[in-house]
């Protein structure tokens, strides 16, 4: 018996690794080793589709990394990108200044549920993949496969599309440079900082972000000045460019709400980092709640400042796509401050750089997790030493290639088809995170658990989820009108315009129908009685956590209100 547990012992405490005769100390051998696969367990192949999925995104090998101020700015800015800061000057030309405000206020509203929403889901159940994940646990492993793959594809594009957008801001300056060539930097940029793991992710999104917000609430000030006639022409602007509020009328309202959304993608990205954050219940709530600034202060107030600066007739605006058609850019200028625009223009390159980071993170993190899931080959599943989800980096890099197309003559044209078939790909991923919040609660009723069980409430309750969700089915039925008959087609319905815009529909719907077939399961739904509600979770002291919330709330109400506002939204 003795002799057994010797050899035991002998064989658990050998080296792991014998092809390298470097001592174990060195560097280089550890910067080897890093990127060999952790330890995975295994799991029972008598479970279900979804009882397997579950278990194995459960085993979750990526590293609780991310600190709290890290996550509170992946929140607060890590979606700001060309939407808005590019985006919105299209939006303003074919909708109007009031347009504008209605669209990217009724949509920020849906937002607010969504992400609370998806908080609630997150803390609750803080599993790699997050939504995606979800969808399997809440809905099915058939709609988990086609939300989880649309949404990486998403990433997959959008990586390459603002690697060419960052080599279009430098093109402000010098349009001498072949642009391949800034391609190729910001390519080795992005990948280097993601190859660090999420400390690398975390640390460059918490600086950048902290340089979007300064440009954006300068961009505010600088805004109440010149309206007040405060610039160095000391003209007075008020209201005059608001003539017109609705230049397109309805369809052109409905144009601006598609901006709108697609502007605001990114904003569940804070739902990703649920699984790499070792306090989920403390920093996820906090994060969640600065959702409200971030729509309220860098959307709805900058978009103000932008509809009474820049006329919405102005050819500026639809002349190209690129920085100098940004309105933020063309605000400046009309003001009469000649530095400034450069200084923005870097402003724009460092969010596009921001959003480029964002989209390797997502679609690494979303691929992994749906090779935990098995709803992808389990080398997807792939996370290395460090809790780098290796084979997803890969697959970004790889797909990240395709930003050298720039150099390509037909570049527009092919990057327009390559994003249609995942441009509704942000819509049918907060659909889902509304869809699978409703069954959680449902489930929780149906299975008799108590809402006192949730450390994370969502303030809008599953009313507010409900209201999200009706908003989005209103913008795919918007979508779908313009998009087949799009502004200046004289009521003529345009193909082109239509799959363009409404691929992605017929994309999600293939994935779905193709996992169906492919795995004979033809069930719908999961039963609300047979929804999993208990796996997942941290193993947490459920009481004492309470007991630490009570005696914050105790402490709050010796505070001032102002004191007491703060810390509940910042």
């Amino acid at each position: 018996m003795k002799s057994n547990e010797k050899d035991d012992i002998s064989i658990n405490s050998a080296p792991q690794y014998t092809e390298s005769s470097l001592p174990k100390n060195s560097k280089w051998q550890q910067f080897k080793d890093s990127f060999k696969r952790v330890d995975t367990t295994n799991s029972n192949i008598n479970l279900t589709d979804v009882e397997k999925a579950n278990q194995l995104s459960n085993n979750n090998d990526l590293h609780r990394s991310l600190k709290s101020r890290q996550i509170q700015m992946i929140a607060l800015g890590g979606s700001i990108g060309t939407g808005l800061l590019i985006g919105s000057g299209g939006a303003l030309a074919k909708g109007g200044p009031a347009s504008l405000l209605i669209s990217y206020g009724l949509v920020g509203t849906m937002v607010f549920c969504v992400i609370h929403a998806l908080g609630e889901l997150c803390v609750a159940f803080p599993v790699a993949g997050a939504f995606s994940t979800y969808a399997t646990r809440f809905v099915d492993s058939s709609w988990g496969f086609a939300v989880g793959w649309n949404y990486a594809i998403m990433w997959l594009i959008v990586l390459p599309l603002e690697l060419v957008a960052a080599a279009m801001c430098i093109k402000y300056w010098n349009d001498k440079i072949n642009p391949a060539s800034w391609v190729a930097i910001f390519y080795v940029f992005i990948v280097a900082i993601n190859l660090f793991g999420v400390k690398g992710y975390g640390e460059a999104e918490f600086y950048l972000t902290i340089l979007k917000v300064i440009a954006i609430v300068g961009f505010i000030i600088l805004g109440v000045v010149l309206v007040c006639g405060g610039g160095p022409n000391h003209e007075f602007i008020g209201s005059k460019n608001w003539k017109i509020p609705f230049t397109n009328g309805f369809k052109g309202l409905c144009v601006t709400f598609i901006t709108a959304s697609y502007s605001l993608a990114g904003s569940e990205l804070v739902g990703l980092t649920s699984a790499e954050t070792s306090n989920p219940h403390k920093t996820l709530p906090k994060a969640v709640r600065q959702i409200f600034w971030r729509l309220f202060l860098f959307y709805f107030l900058s978009l103000t400042f932008i509809g009474l600066l820049v006329p919405a007739d102005s050819p500026e605006l639809l002349g190209s796509s690129d920085t100098s058609a940004s309105p933020f850019v063309l605000a400046i200028k009309a003001g009469g401050i000649y530095a400034l625009p450069s200084i923005f223009n870097a402003c724009i390159l460092i969010s596009i750089l921001s959003v480029g980071n964002s989209a390797v993170y997502g679609c690494s993190r979303t691929i992994q997790s749906l090779g935990a899931q098995g709803l992808a080959p389990s080398i997807f599943a792939y996370v290395d030493r460090k809790g780098r989800p290796l084979v997803g980096l890969i697959i970004s890099a790889i797909f990240g290639l395709l930003c050298f197309l720039s150099a390509y003559k037909d570049e527009e044209t092919v990057f327009n088809w390559l994003l249609s078939v995942s441009g509704l790909a942000t819509i049918f991923s907060w659909f889902n995170i509304g869809l699978c919040h409703v069954r959680f609660r449902l489930a929780m009723f149906k299975q008799g658990k108590s809402m006192d069980e949730l450390i994370f409430k969502s303030v809008t309750g599953i009313y507010g989820t409900i209201y999200s969700m009706g908003l989005l089915l209103l913008v795919l039925g918007v979508q779908f009108w313009t998009a087949l008959f799009p502004l200046g087609s004289n009521g003529k319905a345009n193909a082109t315009s239509f799959f363009q815009n409404y691929l992605g529909s017929v994309v999600i719907l293939v994935f779905y129908l193709c996992h169906k077939i492919y795995t004979k399961n033809w069930r719908l739904y999961i039963k609300l009685k047979d929804i999993d509600l208990d796996s997942g979770r941290r193993d947490v002291d459920l009481e004492l956590i309470k007991a630490e919330l009570e005696q914050e709330r105790e402490l709050n109400k010796s505070r001032s209100v102002f004191i007491r506002v703060w810390k509940y939204w910042c």
